[in-house]
């Protein structure tokens, strides 16, 4: 029987609404020991211990937990009785997350993240099956090499691919450019391709503190001022949140453009919920880099560890973003 380290944050998953038919609830409600408990007798063919690392609503997740979490996965996946880690997540910043250890983490034992759409006391709880599913997943050897994974809604997700498209309903995820890469049912896993990443190791080492960069989104009547208003002295790098293919208006661009020239690093991004944002033919006398499949929330964290690890050249960046 496979060994799982369980780590739990909070958010809906351990929810409590009070009631079954409740439109509110508290997020980060139930403690890991407790919920353990509660998915005991579902028959799950795993070994579980878990480890609170926080308990709150994932709108309140960022580095402070990071910095909880990443050692916390290093030492799991460190011990060789550890077969992998599940980590419980609200779905709000579950894609940041997911993302950020994709990055950082090597990839030689499974680590899930999985949440909830519903609380656990609300009719129609997701939040059991989707962690049953999560230990499926967690507990396959195959899923080693492909990087962190997203369980949601009887679907795996990679994590540079998941983002969530709705504010309600138990189908709240979908991936881009790739959907889904396995299937999964508490009793099944059926994945889509063999695994990709080769060697194992993390693309970058972790930094307890990231450079400030700043997501600038795009609108109409978005112009120089809007950018002024929202770029401030200890910003070092900007995402655009483009209309269109990471399109915005000339006075906007005008205003981003002295940004670069000034050494900030600015990268196009579409605030449209899919599709590919390529470059442009004037990107270079620019200065920019295009996020190409990245949304702008991904693109602020590949763009921060680019910026830790000393990257700040255009050329260099969009490199690093053509190769995600």
């Amino acid at each position: 029987m496979t060994k799982l380290t369980v780590l739990a944050t909070g958010g809906t998953i351990a929810g409590i609404a009070g009631s079954a038919i409740a439109k509110d609830y508290r997020a980060g409600e139930i403690g890991i020991e407790d919920y353990l408990e509660k998915v005991g007798g579902l028959g799950l063919e795993a070994e579980l211990s878990g480890k609170q690392i926080a308990n709150i609503d994932s709108a309140d997740i960022g580095h402070e937990v990071w910095n909880a979490l990443h050692p916390a996965i290093m030492e799991a996946i460190a011990d060789p009785e550890c077969g992998g880690v599940v980590i419980t997540h609200g779905t709000d910043t579950l894609e940041e997350t997911a993302f950020l250890l994709d990055l950082t983490l090597p990839a030689e034992k499974p680590v899930v993240i999985v949440g909830a759409m519903r609380p656990a006391d609300a009719v129609g709880y997701d939040g059991l099956r989707n962690f049953a599913n999560a230990v499926r997943v967690a507990s396959d050897a195959e899923a080693a090499g492909r990087g962190v994974l997203v369980v949601m809604g009887d679907r795996v997700f990679a994590a540079r691919d998941v983002r969530k498209v709705r504010t309600r309903g138990t189908e709240a995820f979908r991936g881009f450019p790739r959907e889904s890469i396995g299937l999964v049912t508490p009793a099944s896993l059926e994945w889509f391709g063999a695994p990709w990443r080769s060697g194992g190791s993390a693309s970058f080492d972790w930094c307890d503190k990231l450079p400030e960069v700043v997501i600038v989104y795009a609108y109409a009547g978005f112009d120089a001022a809007g950018v002024e208003r929202q770029v401030g002295e200890k910003t070092r790098g900007i995402v655009v949140a483009g209309v269109g293919e990471g399109n915005m208006s000339e006075s906007a661009r005008a205003a981003l453009v002295a940004q670069a020239k000034r050494g900030i690093p600015v990268v196009r991004a579409s605030r449209a919920d899919e599709g590919l944002v390529d470059r442009e033919p004037e990107d270079t006398d620019n200065g920019f880099v295009a996020a190409r499949a990245l949304n702008p929330q991904k693109s602020r964290i590949l763009l921060q560890l680019l910026l830790a690890g000393g990257i700040t050249d255009p050329a260099a960046i969009q490199k690093a973003f053509d190769g995600r």
